[in-house]
């Protein structure tokens, strides 16, 4: 591959220049990956193990499982491997911290109720911790314009049901379900005053919400690594996966486009496109990002050297 670079190399400059640094501090950037077939797990592998040892939460998203070219299941991808009751846990011990409990020992990963776990770590009755926490719920997850108003009602909504009693069964899967796309249904989640859908309009506004909120509850940041190499397929393979259309390989390239435009708005957050040679190939009748001109003028490289390569590039080609 001409102009490529080692992956060992790339990786290594993801995580001085980005990983370490910048996206830590809460910047964000968005790569292109041109990645070999045979390579893609070794990438994969090394990106999730680096982002472990940083306190990144990793996603992975595919075009094969996910319809690339809908927002609404990038986001849906994304929350699916999010465990969002762990988080509102953290959230809800990072509150009691504030306030001065006793949080030594409390694993947000904890089954039961956390507020009784905080209560019997300080000795005090449950009612009084829930009724000491309510008004920081409100300031720093209710008030917060970070994020989109019925986001951070789920968010407040998920903390309150952490106080489920135990034997109980848990009454905030409903938010769940909504949040994950398995069940769409506004109505469904209305009685948690929430009356907006996750669709086509709203999902960029729910994915900046939520790579907000993983940072806010203590995570360095989120590393999402989306794998649109089906997308390029040109000729339809027919091997029963899912098959995208010049029309949909369109709006998948406008999507992306959008998130290079909109990065500033993103929290904390490296998303790495990991595509194929076909991705490159800048003809109208194929199926590369020639077919979407304000895409490919974002990530092309202006400027090239016959023999070096720009690792901080938005396009790399790797080896």
């Amino acid at each position: 591959m001409p102009n490529s670079i080692p992956i060992h190399d790339w990786l290594r400059v993801i995580d001085q220049e980005y990983l370490s640094t910048f996206v830590r501090d809460g910047g964000s950037s968005i790569k292109f990956a041109v990645t070999p077939d045979e390579r893609r797990t070794d990438l994969y592998q090394a990106v999730q193990t680096r982002c472990r040892e940083l306190g990144y939460l990793f996603v992975k998203l595919d075009a094969v499982t996910s319809r690339a070219h809908m927002p609404q299941d990038i986001f849906f991808g994304l929350a699916r491997q999010i465990d969002w009751r762990r988080l509102a846990r953290g959230m809800i011990l990072r509150l009691a911290q504030n306030t001065g409990l006793r949080t030594d020992g409390i694993d947000p990963g904890w089954t039961d109720n956390i507020y009784g776990a905080i209560a019997q770590a300080n000795g005090i009755a449950l009612d009084s911790v829930y009724k000491d926490l309510r008004p920081h719920l409100e300031t720093s997850i209710s008030k917060n314009s970070s994020m989109a108003k019925d986001f951070r009602t789920a968010m407040t909504q998920l903390c309150v049901c952490e106080n489920t009693p135990d034997r109980q069964e848990y009454i905030g899967q409903p938010l769940l379900d909504w949040l994950t796309g398995d069940n769409i249904r506004v109505g469904n989640v209305r009685t948690f005053f929430i009356y907006t859908s996750i669709n086509r309009t709203t999902a960029r506004y729910f994915i900046e919400s939520a790579l907000y909120w993983v940072r806010h509850v203590g995570y360095a940041g989120t590393v999402m690594l989306l794998d649109n190499s089906r997308v390029t397929l040109a000729p339809n393979p027919r091997d029963g996966q899912r098959y995208y259309t010049r029309a949909m390989a369109t709006e998948h390239y406008e999507l992306l486009r959008e998130f290079v435009d909109g990065v500033d708005s993103l929290s904390g957050t490296l998303l790495v496109v990991v595509t194929s040679n076909e991705f490159l190939d800048e003809t109208k009748d194929r199926k590369g990002y020639g077919i979407y001109e304000a895409l490919r003028t974002r990530v092309m490289n202006d400027v090239r050297d016959r023999h070096l390569v720009n690792p901080v590039a938005s396009l790399s080609r790797l080896s």
